[in-house]
């Protein structure tokens, strides 16, 4: 069974850090693009940044310098330290994991809110 699992959301004041990972099981992790989308109220669902098996990046620009999508082939995992947030980052996260139009899976998603 595909499980994918996302943790380290949480509320944080503006200027601050989280780190968001996205625990997998159940698929051939190392061969999947993984990627880190956010859905804003009342907003369309948005890549936030992407890593390929190969570990070509992709950032949307709005994250750019701040935030850092990497992968552990080991534990299955995909990970997004997030710096400098600001309250327009205030978002559900969502971690996918893609191979190519055979396969597309989706976590729950994890609330990540920029507040003071």
């Amino acid at each position: 069974q595909v499980q994918l699992v996302e943790s380290g959301g949480g509320l944080v004041q503006p200027g601050g850090s989280l780190r968001l990972s996205c625990a997998t099981s159940g698929f051939i992790f190392r061969i999947y693009v993984m990627g880190w989308y956010r859905q804003a109220p009342g907003k369309q669902r948005e890549l936030v940044a992407s890593i390929t098996a190969g570990s070509r990046l992709n950032y949307a620009d709005s994250v750019k310098g701040r935030f850092t999508i990497s992968r552990d082939n080991a534990k299955d995992t995909a990970y997004l330290p997030m710096n400098s947030l600001k309250p327009e980052d205030t978002a559900v996260y969502y971690c996918r994991a893609e191979f190519g139009a055979t396969a597309d899976y989706w976590g729950q998603g994890t609330q990540v809110t920029v507040s003071s």
